[in-house]
């Protein structure tokens, strides 16, 4: 895609080579992309991705707080950007960013995750926040390969953004082709301004980590510190199969035994019988069935997995086995409150993105004229909702909320917004609550 990007626009991917290494290593390891002397069938990072992506969106529940004009447009784009969270966060985990991308759908939008590997950023700010950012699409179209490469720049004035067709001379540029000659981009134009849009027009969830690889801006896949042990982990399970396999029973037999018959099969199947030379000696059958190793294989692969378990943040038995001896009070505690802290991280990656995902939706929504009014302020209006958590219990603090209301200590309208996560900061907030669950007192306020 670098290539690709300095021949259409004349600008370079920012990200520096070590990274790039990192993040084809990454989807290396996740797609399970043979490598020598490892086990592909070791999958030990679609587990953590898949395990993290489960906790993280286990109890969720978000919604538009009604209220407003906007609300009922914003959560037709809630409920598309829910459709595709998983997808979404599972893909930022990998590479340690992902792109929210809108598309007009109706009266709405819808969005498609973007990959890391399958943009490139060329200028980022002091925050790591993207300011240009180029991306590829392949196409097809009467019988040839097309590539459609765009940039998006961010500016003071809104969003900018160039786009050209390629075709492909197989894996390389060919010469530049109108956005006329395939009808899904025959209405994009080169050059788009959109004004009010704020920074490239894409939402973005990264990863909380710090970067590990190159000390950059770029964020870093979930399983970037634990790389090293993970290979590690693959060279064993290789070895614990070669181990199997070498120590299956094996019949020595001598050569005439196994002569080729007519046809050129053997009589015997040489997959078990090992033929030896025609010395009077050998002759006959002798069963050979050496000892296998497999606990101390299967000891450095528990010690591998706690490692993991230890460098990612995951809580203990995530990933390895633990004997209940060898657990104690403290191990459980400080290894639950460290997966809590982990998941919550997440947690917070994907509200993030989505704020900043309706806020995209609000701009773009006023410059194709699909919304109006005044705009939703998102931290009153968009309530998120994940659950009890692991650090604490939801029903033990909602009975200690009621009790506190029971001794006077707590109005009942905050408590009841704590529960339903309601906005409570102002009196209108306060009398809304009060209209909505406290009848009686609504009336009397």
């Amino acid at each position: 895609m670098k290539t690709f990007l300095e021949q259409a626009f004349g600008k370079a991917d920012a990200t520096t080579p070590r990274m790039r290494a990192a993040i084809r290593e990454w989807n290396d390891l996740y797609y399970a992309v043979p490598r020598p002397g490892e086990s592909a069938d070791c999958r030990l990072p679609v587990l953590i991705v898949s395990k993290l992506c489960r906790t993280v969106f286990a109890e969720y529940e978000a919604r538009i707080l009604p209220g407003s004009s906007m609300a009922s447009w914003q959560q037709g784009n809630l409920k598309a950007l829910d459709a595709i969270r998983r997808r979404a966060v599972q893909d930022a985990l990998v590479g340690g960013e992902c792109l929210l991308k809108p598309v007009l759908s109706g009266a709405g939008f819808d969005f498609v995750p973007v990959r890391r590997d399958c943009f490139a950023p060329l200028a980022r700010d002091a925050r790591g926040r993207l300011r240009t950012v180029g991306t590829m699409s392949r196409l097809a179209g009467g019988g040839r390969q097309y590539a459609l490469l765009e940039r998006r720049t961010a500016g003071a004035d809104g969003l900018f953004i160039e786009t050209r067709l390629f075709e492909m001379a197989g894996e390389v540029l060919g010469r530049e082709a109108p956005l006329d000659t395939l009808p899904q981009t025959a209405g994009l134009k080169p050059n788009l301004l959109l004004p009010g849009v704020p920074g490239v027009g894409l939402a973005a969830l990264r990863t909380p980590l710090l970067n590990c690889v190159d000390g950059s801006a770029d964020a870093v896949s979930v399983f970037a510190p634990a790389v090293g042990l993970i290979h590690s982990l693959a060279r064993t399970e290789r070895q614990l199969q070669q181990e199997f396999a070498n120590g299956a029973s094996r019949v020595f037999a001598s050569e005439d035994l196994l002569r080729e018959d007519g046809t050129g099969r053997r009589s015997l199947q040489d997959d078990l019988f090992v033929g030896l030379p025609d010395d009077p000696a050998n002759l006959g059958v002798t069963v050979f069935s050496p000892a296998l190793r497999e606990q101390s294989f299967l000891a450095r692969k528990q010690d591998i997995l706690r490692g993991c378990e230890s460098l990612i943040g995951l809580k203990r038995g995530i990933l390895s086995e633990v004997e209940a001896t060898e657990r104690t009070a403290t191990e459980i505690t400080s290894s639950q409150g460290d997966y809590s802290l982990t998941i919550q991280d997440f947690q917070q990656m994907w509200a993030d993105g989505l704020r900043e995902a309706l806020t995209l939706c609000d701009s773009l929504g006023r410059v194709y004229g699909l919304c109006a009014g005044e705009p939703l302020d998102l931290d009153a209006a968009l309530a998120v909702d994940w659950g009890d958590g692991v650090l604490y219990d939801r029903t033990r603090t909602w009975e200690e909320y009621r009790q506190m209301v029971t001794d006077g200590l707590l109005r009942p309208e905050l408590a009841l917004a704590w529960y339903f996560d309601l906005p409570h900061k102002t009196p209108q907030d306060l009398q809304a609550i009060r209209d909505r669950y406290m009848p009686a007192a609504g009336q009397q306020g």
